[in-house]
């Protein structure tokens, strides 16, 4: 089945992470994606490793699936003249230079808008366009230190702990989708299209949820506190007689069912407010009445109490699960030169009616130019 973004062209000048992830994001969506890299080196992260497969980064391969590639010196007038035939029938422009960058090029996005009035374009950058910071570079762990999210990571106030993955290249690159299909909405009705703005700090501002107005409205500042939810008791990592599981008591019925399953005396903790005011009793409590049990028949003793849990999987056991497989997030393509991988799949699906339409299809990331001869000869 063709995507609900099928027939439209994606021009992606983006490298490193959140641009790319964008641009991934629209091709699993049915866009065809042309990416454009530097001649000889490509992308950034071709050279990001270990691990390398067959000469190939693993880091690459994570961003860029279902796309095509071809090589352009943006600095040389004939492969100049090729982006600008591509921008001419694109829909979607998407670039993370710095600032400036693209206009010293002679490529600015108001002369590529003049070309193309219809061209949706992404720019992304680290801290935003304008500001008194604009068009500072952005990396992904220093955007999660400098937008709030470091100081809520990790076991505790002086621990500060960067996410296990490049969150605020992710966030960013998923806002930016999340921009352009809306400004492609739009289009539809002005026949016009847009520029979209995000930056890395944007996105990681955009996700602090509850800590960002347990500050703006209430005046606290949140910090880390390890494995334990700052506003909810008891949710969290609690141990037991083999390891750990976790468990997510998000109500006052919840906590009336695990007292009951548990043994637990609760008296003055019949409130979310008084549990979270005596978190380390709670906890306490909890792991107690944890203390003889092991985390497999405990995680069946949990669910038949109705409790929300789960133990904490190693990525290997995570791809290995079979409730993984059945949702569509692992994917199997033929490499140019590795043949045949299996990649983390798209993670959304589509359906009408009870028949599922998601794109079944997918292709691999692509070597360095190898479509470039294709993309010319379509161009004429």
């Amino acid at each position: 089945m063709p995507g609900p973004l099928d027939g439209v062209l994606v021009v992606d000048l983006s490298r490193a992470l959140a641009g790319p992830h964008a641009t991934m994001m629209l091709g699993d969506l049915g866009a065809r994606v042309i990416k454009v890299e530097a001649p000889g080196s490509g992308d950034d992260t071709r050279g990001w490793g270990p691990p390398f497969v067959g000469g190939e980064s693993t880091y690459f391969l994570s961003a860029n699936r279902n796309k095509e590639s071809i090589a352009l010196n943006l600095k040389d007038h004939a492969d100049r003249d090729v982006l600008l035939n591509l921008v001419d029938r694109a829909d979607v422009l998407v670039e993370n230079f710095r600032t400036g960058v693209l206009d010293r090029l002679g490529l600015g996005i108001n002369a590529l808008r003049e070309r193309n009035p219809r061209l949706v374009v992404l720019s992304i950058t680290g801290f935003g366009h304008d500001g008194p910071e604009g068009g500072r570079a952005g990396y992904d762990q220093i955007a999660q230190g400098e937008a709030g999210l470091m100081s809520l990571t990790g076991s505790g106030p002086d621990d500060p702990q960067r996410v296990g993955t490049p969150i605020a290249d992710l966030l960013a690159g998923m806002y930016g989708a999340y921009g352009v299909v809306a400004a492609l909405h739009e289009r539809g009705r002005t026949g016009i299209g847009s520029v979209v703005r995000t930056s890395l700090l944007a996105a990681t501002v955009g996700v602090h949820a509850f800590q960002g107005t347990r500050y703006t409205v209430a005046g606290e500042v949140g910090v880390a506190q390890g494995n334990h939810h700052p506003s909810i008791a008891p949710y969290g990592l609690f141990r037991c007689a083999d390891g750990a599981v976790q468990i997510a008591v998000g109500s006052e019925g919840l906590w009336q069912r695990f007292c009951a399953a548990f043994g637990i005396d609760g008296e003055g903790l019949s409130t979310n407010a008084e549990r979270v005011a005596q978190r380390e009793r709670v906890i306490d409590l909890v792991e107690t009445g944890f203390s003889g049990l092991e985390a497999e028949p405990l995680l069946e003793r949990l669910s038949e109490a109705g409790i929300p849990a789960g133990k904490v999987r190693r990525l290997d056991e995570v791809y290995a699960w079979d409730q993984t497989a059945s949702q569509g997030l692992l994917i199997d393509v033929e490499h140019s030169t590795l043949g045949a991988i299996r990649l983390p799949g798209p993670p959304l699906r589509f359906f009408q009616g009870d028949a599922e339409t998601t794109p079944a299809e997918h292709a691999a990331p692509p070597t360095l130019d190898q479509h470039g001869d294709a993309i010319r000869e379509w161009l004429g």
